[in-house]
């Protein structure tokens, strides 16, 4: 299906820069930003978006994008909402090491083939490609078994298209699927034993400190919105329902409801 880019105020050929990004999120050093939103900005060209190391969620769904090159130097991106877009080429995206989940639906994706590369993206979980909703797609969903040859290429996919993968995705389908690889090359090579090495790496047990997590940031702004939102109006409502209670106690006839 032919993606849909929406336009938006930066126009066809919009590019993303310096003031941009600062502009659209308030921060004054682009190594700062965590949590970004470009939709529907007519963005062709990606820029100087490489330069935000510690971005973590990013949505550039509704816009003109085709070369992803500069995506590549996230190596913190979790989240990534690329729908409605015109890219074919997913390259880039192969050195995005946390990506968790990818939203590809309306793009250009016209063979399981171009999506090779993120098979090494070891904590993907959630990959669309198809949304019904929205009424997106990519060529390669017209195959009727792509979801099931998903699957296949990315056992640790616990989401396709939007819905909970059944039997696969799980740790323990991924631990059966390590044992048996694992099983297989001891028994074609065939090697005497060799000296037992530590299961974890040293400091594995050492805490980390607590990092900042933009996406749960959004979610309590978002939720934090909603809720002044509803006491506005049922504030409104508390003074509309007064002013009608004190128009009726003003008529000469108590009866008439007409105001």
């Amino acid at each position: 299906m032919e993606p849909r880019a929406e336009k938006g105020e930066e126009g066809e050929g919009g590019r993303i820069t310096a003031q941009l990004l600062k502009a659209s999120t308030g921060e004054f050093a682009l190594e700062s930003i965590l949590l970004l939103k470009l939709r529907g900005r007519g963005i062709a060209d990606l820029g100087c978006l490489g330069e935000c190391a510690n971005l973590e969620w990013l949505d550039l769904s509704g816009n003109a994008i085709s070369q992803l090159g500069p995506l590549a130097a996230l190596k913190a991106l979790a989240v990534l909402n690329l729908s409605s877009n015109r890219v074919c080429s997913l390259e880039p995206l192969g050195s995005c090491e946390s990506l968790q989940s990818l939203n590809l639906a309306g793009n250009l994706v016209s063979s399981l083939q171009q999506l090779q590369c993120l098979t090494g993206l070891r904590r993907l979980e959630s990959l669309r490609l198809r949304d019904a909703l929205g009424r997106l797609s990519n060529p390669v969903c017209a195959a009727g078994a792509y979801r099931s040859a998903l699957g296949d290429m990315f056992p640790g996919l616990k989401a396709i298209d939007g819905e909970r993968v059944s039997g696969r995705g799980s740790e323990l389908y991924q631990l059966c699927r390590d044992l048996d690889s694992s099983l297989g090359r001891c028994a074609a090579a065939a090697e005497p034993p060799r000296a037992p090495t530590p299961w974890v790496e040293d400091g594995f047990w050492e805490l980390r400190p607590a990092r900042r997590s933009s996406i749960i940031e959004e979610a309590y702004r978002q939720f934090g919105d909603v809720l002044r939102e509803c006491r506005e109006l049922g504030q409104r409502a508390d003074d509309t329902i007064a002013q009608a209670e004190r128009a009726l106690s003003l008529r000469a006839d108590p009866s008439s409801y007409v105001f």
